[in-house]
């Protein structure tokens, strides 16, 4: 029984693995279709390497930063058949490093989005590093693991720890966050706004492929939140109503408010399932419809005043879907979690915001520390010539549809 229980949790983490894994394709596709033609090849090509990137950046060093565990023992001690509090039977330690590594790899997937179509391929591979190496773990290990003290100075001084359950701010707000001074370091798309600053947006090369991407990443999102239990005895139906209300309020707010435009009915989906991770487990499904809608409304909003009010040219709007819903969503577990409003209690509106704040103040430091320092170094940015050619033609040497360029 036992061993039966054991493998349980190793096949359910394996598979939540699997489908957050999938979601970096969703990640590649919702920009695939974004971005311009010429920077199609790019875009696949980005969020392919920084996911290789991370796995090997976090297996080294990343896992040990968040939680003080190495891989430096025989296969035996790691697959747990010699035992050991560490490195558990079946290697049920290793497939939950599985799990954590894709949430790693988010970070510069999300980031991937805002820098797009400008930014040097290698300077970018530089900052995976840094980040899943060191700015995320350190992070996610003070939230996740209790580095630090924080977590059990906050229970004691507020009754609650910060809770996050699926990473609305460990994961999403702390990369959209990071996205935001890089954007700003990086500048403007060439002709993206004219001398006099009005606005010249460039339309989506791909309807369709961003359609997929989002539903790639919907779909890989309830093993995104469910399985953050890992283990079969910890799973629960309220994780995935959850999520599924939270999802669909984002996205008939958003059809609203955004009149109707797929871009952003396609991402109010994402945001709504942005808001509601830290909170999914200790919702109502009415509380976490309303996060939902809320996060519909605060992207649209976001993404406008983003673009149009402050001039930053965040091509797939990820700090309003991230960085941005990831902040509601940590403050709205403190509020929608609450047992007076239907939630399972547990949670501290004040721990909540303290918490979302510090991870927000934290990412944007950590975002201005590593692009700052490679931007002085190396340069973040391609020249105007490789700009104006595109990133697949200037980086790859070779664009989307090769045959038909040809001719």
């Amino acid at each position: 029984m036992d061993q039966s229980q054991i493998g349980g949790d190793v096949f359910f983490v394996l598979l939540g693995a699997i489908l957050v894994f999938a979601m970096h394709g969703g990640f590649a596709f919702l920009e695939v279709g974004t971005v311009r033609h010429k920077n199609q090849v790019n875009a696949l090509v980005k969020i392919l390497a920084d996911f290789a990137i991370s796995a090997i950046t976090y297996f080294f060093v990343g896992f040990a930063v968040a939680y003080g565990v190495t891989f430096f023992v025989s296969a035996a001690v790691l697959s747990g058949s010699e035992g050991g509090e560490i490195f558990l039977p079946q290697g049920f330690t290793l497939v939950k490093f599985f799990f954590l590594t894709t949430f790693a790899a988010a970070i510069p997937a999300i980031i991937s989005g805002g820098i797009a179509e400008r930014m040097r391929f290698q300077p970018q591979c530089f900052a995976t590093v840094a980040l899943v190496g060191l700015i995320y773990p350190f992070f996610e290990g003070i939230v996740w693991n209790g580095n630090f003290g924080f977590q059990a100075a906050m229970e004691n001084a507020f009754g609650a720890p910060f809770h996050d359950f699926a990473g609305s701010i460990v994961v999403h707000a702390v990369g959209g966050w990071i996205a935001l001074p890089a954007v700003i370091l990086l500048g403007t798309r060439l002709g993206r706004y004219t001398k006099t600053g009005k606005s010249h947006p460039f339309p989506p090369s791909s309807i369709p492929w961003l359609a997929l991407g989002s539903w790639l990443l919907c779909v890989g999102w309830f093993g995104f939140n469910v399985m953050s239990a890992q283990s079969v005895g910890g799973a629960t139906g309220l994780v995935a109503l959850n999520s599924l209300m939270a999802m669909v309020g984002g996205i008939v707010v958003a059809l609203i408010v955004g009149r109707n435009d797929p871009g952003f009915v396609h991402n109010g989906a994402l945001a709504g399932l942005v808001a509601v991770c830290a909170g999914s487990d200790v919702f109502h499904p009415i509380g976490a419809l309303i996060v939902g809608a809320a996060a519909g409304l605060l992207f649209v909003k976001g993404f406008h005043w983003c673009q149009e009010r402050l001039k930053i040219d965040d091509v797939l709007g990820v700090w309003p879907l991230h960085g941005l819903c990831g902040l509601w969503g940590g403050i709205a577990c403190g509020i929608f979690g609450l047992e007076a409003l239907g939630g399972i209690g547990g949670v501290s509106p004040v721990v909540q915001l303290v918490g979302s704040v510090l991870g927000v103040v934290y990412a944007v430091i950590g975002g201005f520390i590593v692009y700052g320092l490679l931007d002085r170094v190396v340069g973040l940015r391609m020249v105007e010539e490789e700009e104006l050619r595109g990133a697949d033609l200037s980086i790859h040497k070779i664009g989307a549809n090769p045959e038909a360029e040809i001719r």
